[in-house]
């Protein structure tokens, strides 16, 4: 299983910016579709305290960034030793 899960839309410029990061970087990661995976939408939602904002990228130590910055992304990677 992943240590990443992203949640974002196809639409969604700053999910693409995101998920390129992550390739780039080499980084494994699961993506999920909130327009095309029941019940993610709502998930969504719950994680940020009930704002549908995306990307939400979630983390295996518990923690998530949601709509996070490049430089932040690649900090969060890095302290958790995947970069």
């Amino acid at each position: 299983m992943s240590e990443i899960t992203m949640y974002g839309a196809e639409w969604c410029g700053d999910c693409r910016r995101s998920q390129r990061l992550l390739n780039e970087l080499g980084v494994e990661y699961s993506y999920i579709n909130i327009e095309e995976v029941p019940g993610a939408a709502d998930k969504v939602v719950e994680i940020n305290g009930g704002t549908q904002s995306i990307p939400v990228v979630m983390f295996s130590d518990g923690t998530h960034l949601t709509e996070p910055s490049d430089p932040d992304l690649r900090k969060k990677l890095e302290s958790l030793g995947l970069i």
